[in-house]
């Protein structure tokens, strides 16, 4: 079972977590500040620190070094989201922006404990061609795998297809990990959780008074990317005014901070990933026709998981061990009638809804025994499903009343209703702040339902 250090001053924050963690099986301990952590806690005992940047008397960045082996993931609140990129490279694993997401943040603990886990080497890897952290042996996948390990050696700049949940992060880490670049930093930036007013600073940086609330000046995320790889997801979703400054750094391999008359040189190599098609949105004058061809010198494209036929199964297998492990659960199996609703499922929200309901299913468990019932899934397409097959079809969804009764409406129900409903007249943030997720869930969650962020009016704020 992995321990896990939580050092926050917040008590209302260090208690939430501290409940998130041990309800996904892990042990955790809690310090108050840097001093308390120090004095109280070896941490040899621990596979992971988690600590908030900003603490009484330091910083979480100066548990770096007394950390040694042991990785420490820094939280930092957006306004200081610069200087947790900083801390990674003083030797920070990764950091995340408060408030975050449960999901994100569960994903995070687990791949860096995963990562940083003595591995014993998989027979025949080289035999079976496979990507370590990605699984699947269909023929599409095994195409797929052909083209990482061609790719990752090289500093070409790759472009990666694929709808919301197939996956598309993990073959970056995959091409990264591969690459000369392994022991140099990995930056992923989700291009569509970051304001259109805002994408620009956190790309490329400022210098003090560029603009009004610029105090001090910020090194971009591609200048921290320095010497490894960036990671833009959902590139798609960037806005033309910063697809321009990014088309220069690709040419030129320079970038110029915002309020700044200096250039600076770079090595960075570039991945990027989108739900959309992007030669479509360039035929439209959405995206730069120059930038797609500078970004699509390899593209990569990540089958949904309809249509992985027995990779399904393994998947959700998968799912079902490491969760059995997790939550200290006897040896699981699928129930026939399981294994059937999986095949059959179409699985709209791809590799990501299938871990969900796995999940869901292993906590519910009582026995040894997971059942139809409890994965909660049908055979047959849902209202979810076609309003997915609508937006991958660009058929406009009607933004019509929802009809549910309050004690029929379930929880997807209530967030579309509730998205159609206000968004003309609230922000992203406003809507994310309501429904209590973050904006990078709230955007994730649009994709899954079909319901296309609405642009020039408040929803941009």
């Amino acid at each position: 079972m992995s321990h896990v250090l939580i050092v926050e001053d917040e008590t209302v924050i260090r208690n939430a977590l501290r409940r998130l963690l041990e309800r996904h099986g892990y042990t955790v301990s809690e310090a108050a500040s840097v001093k308390d952590a120090l004095e109280n806690h070896d941490f040899n005992n621990y596979q992971l620190i988690v600590s908030d940047l900003r603490l009484p008397g330091g910083t979480g960045t100066d548990l770096i070094a007394p950390a040694g082996k042991t990785p420490v993931l820094i939280m930092t609140s957006y306004a200081s989201l610069r200087s947790a990129v900083d801390s990674m490279k003083m030797g920070a694993v990764d950091y995340i922006a408060k408030p975050f997401d449960h999901d994100d943040m569960l994903e995070s603990v687990s791949r860096i404990i995963r990562d940083r886990t003595p591995k014993t080497k998989r027979p025949n890897v080289a035999n079976d061609g496979s990507v370590d952290g990605i699984i699947g042996h269909c023929e599409s996948m095994q195409s797929l795998y052909q083209r990482i390990h061609k790719v990752a050696p090289t500093t070409a700049t790759v472009l990666i297809q694929g709808e919301t949940g197939t996956g598309k992060e993990l073959v970056a880490r995959a091409i990264h990990s591969e690459s000369e670049r392994a022991d140099k930093p990995l930056i992923s930036v989700n291009c569509a959780a970051i304001p259109e007013n805002l994408i620009e600073s956190e790309l490329f940086g400022y210098e003090k008074g560029a603009f009004t609330g610029a105090n001090t000046s910020r090194v971009g995320l591609i200048e921290a990317a320095d010497g490894g790889t960036l990671f833009l997801d959902e590139i798609g979703e960037l806005p033309l005014e910063a697809q321009a400054r990014l088309l220069r750094f690709l040419q030129e391999g320079e970038i110029r901070a915002i309020g700044s008359i200096h250039t600076k040189k770079v090595d960075v190599r570039l991945i990027a990933a989108t739900h959309r098609n992007l030669k479509e949105q360039s035929l439209r004058s959405q995206f730069r026709e120059d930038l797609y061809y500078r970004i699509a010198v390899m593209q990569l494209t990540l089958p949904p998981l309809r249509e992985r036929g027995s990779d399904i199964l393994e998947i959700a297998e998968n799912f079902l061990n490491g969760l059995a492990q997790r939550f200290n659960k006897p040896e699981l199996h699928f129930t026939p009638s399981a294994i059937q609703s999986i095949s059959r499922h179409r699985w709209p929200g791809n590799v990501r809804e299938l871990q969900n309901a796995v999940e869901r299913a292993v906590i519910l468990c009582d026995n040894n025994e997971v059942s139809h019932e409890l994965l909660d899934i049908t055979p047959h397409k849902s209202n979810h499903q076609l309003a997915v097959d609508n937006y991958n079809t660009n058929v406009d969804i009607p933004n019509q009343p929802i009809h549910d009764t309050a004690e029929e409406l379930s929880l997807e129900d209530y967030f579309q209703r509730f998205v159609l409903e206000h968004q003309d007249s609230m922000s992203e943030t406003e809507l994310a702040r309501k429904l209590g997720v973050s904006r990078k869930c709230l955007w994730e969650r649009r994709q899954r339902f079909g319901i296309p962020r609405k642009k020039n009016n408040k929803a941009n704020a």
